[in-house]
């Protein structure tokens, strides 16, 4: 549990392997060391953000009120404040998140929309004049 203790960048990056593992989220530093195998999208996901932040991570795969509670026990300290990472903020990931999906849908619509009309037109034609 966290005293108040500061992690600083050479810190966290030290807790970067399966057997001593630290994570940073909205500025915190939590030791997921115990959490790795347990984790439901299995221990690459989690190893693969180590010595980073990834909150935008976190935030993008949409963890549920169950995984957000079993944070405060594994927080050890607040990152430090001039460590010369830039840290996202919650707001700055699920604005990230909310792009991904209007871009995703632009593209959906690229080819939809297209094809519709393409089938309008077609429809259009057999209908008045008998034949495609």
């Amino acid at each position: 549990m966290s005293d108040g203790k500061v992690i600083t960048l050479n810190e966290l990056r030290a807790h970067k392997s399966k057997d001593s593992f630290y994570i940073l989220l909205h500025g915190k530093v939590y030791d997921v060391t115990k959490f790795i195998d347990e984790h439901p999208g299995g221990d690459e996901v989690i190893l693969a953000e180590g010595g980073q932040d990834a909150t935008e991570a976190f935030e993008d795969v949409g963890h549920s009120d169950e995984a957000r509670a079993l944070l405060p026990a594994m927080l050890i300290g607040e990152f430090e404040k001039d460590s010369g990472i830039q840290l996202k903020s919650g707001a700055a990931a699920a604005q990230a998140s909310r792009v991904a999906g209007a871009v995703e849908q632009g593209s959906n619509a690229m080819y939809i929309l297209p094809l519709a009309f393409l089938g309008a037109y077609f429809a259009w034609r057999y209908y008045s004049t008998g034949s495609v």
